[in-house]
């Protein structure tokens, strides 16, 4: 014979029960008649297949499997609870919840680091990771899974089934050591095309695939004769290299504030670069993810106050 199911009320009736030991002040705390807690009580011991309650001298205790029942009934209505009740707040300085960014790496020089400062500063007991990004659409499937929160890009098409910030924008230069062979104000066409060029390229990176784009659409030709993994390494060869890097203001002003490189323009009008923040559905409306989607564009806003 199948077991009678159990709902909310019953397990709710259950826990003032075996809290309270008695059926009229748990009649009393429910706005209920003492016939109708007798009642739930015969079903719930016939549920159960015990007592659950049973007289010593003048009160109510309960049997032992019982009281085995008190915490899991209070886990119930927990759970129950916040199925029932709508998260209303998020409160940063409090959370202990992990969030995850996907990134490509030539943003953790200068954009990754203002947000971490600015995250830390408002939920100091949080956890953020921050990820490198796959260019095979592996960043879409860790969205739509919930293994990262949000997705930090510059992608000219990026995926129409998620939701989409802009940021702010930035623009194509020139990257190369400050006693080049090619002069100051002197980076022309032909010079661009006859230089020796440093490019970036990894698996599991697009942001140099965006730079050729604009590149072939502006008209320029580069001959690439070193090849990195990563941008971060790129700076330091051209200290050692009369190379040229072409890349985004933001990442070639913040190495050229560092390091012995200046800054040439790129000797064709490009089409400027748009960052934005990319979420899935399923945290569009999450207050914790809303609050990480403000702490971003908070980041990029301090970074190009004019924008």
């Amino acid at each position: 014979m199948p077991r009678e199911l159990v709902d909310s009320h019953l397990v709710r009736v259950l826990h003032v029960l075996l809290t309270e030991r008695s059926v009229s002040r748990t009649a009393m705390l429910l706005g209920q008649s003492q016939p109708a807690i007798s009642v739930a009580l015969r079903r719930l011991r016939a549920i159960t297949g015990d007592p659950l309650l049973v007289r010593s001298g003048n009160r109510m205790v309960p049997t032992a499997h019982g009281m085995a029942l008190v915490e899991p009934a209070q886990q119930a209505l927990c759970g129950i609870g916040r199925i029932m009740e709508p998260v209303t707040s998020f409160d940063p300085a409090h959370s202990t919840r992990t969030f995850r960014i996907g990134s490509p790496d030539y943003l953790d020089v200068f954009f990754v680091p203002a947000v971490i400062e600015r995250f830390h500063a408002q939920a100091p007991n949080a956890m953020l990771e921050i990820r490198h990004l796959m260019v095979d659409g592996g960043y879409e499937q860790g969205l739509a899974s919930g293994d990262l929160d949000l997705v930090i890009g510059n992608w000219r098409t990026p995926p129409e089934n998620l939701h989409l910030q802009s940021l702010c924008t930035d623009e194509l230069v020139c990257l190369l050591r400050e006693d080049h062979p090619i002069g100051h104000g002197a980076m022309t066409a032909q010079a661009y095309a006859g230089a020796n060029h440093l490019a970036v390229t990894t698996r599991n990176l697009a942001g140099q695939g965006t730079i050729d784009v604009e590149l072939a659409r502006a008209g320029l030709s580069r001959k690439v004769t070193t090849q990195v993994p990563y941008f971060c390494m790129a700076p330091y060869v051209l200290v050692r290299s009369s190379l040229v890097f072409t890349t985004t203001r933001a990442f070639a002003s913040h190495y050229a504030n560092l390091l012995p490189l200046r800054i040439e323009p790129l000797p064709a009008q490009a089409r400027v670069l748009r960052y934005y923040q990319l979420w899935h559905e399923r945290a569009h409306r999450d207050l914790g993810s809303r609050w990480l989607r403000s702490i971003v564009a908070d980041a990029a806003r301090a970074l190009v106050p004019d924008q």
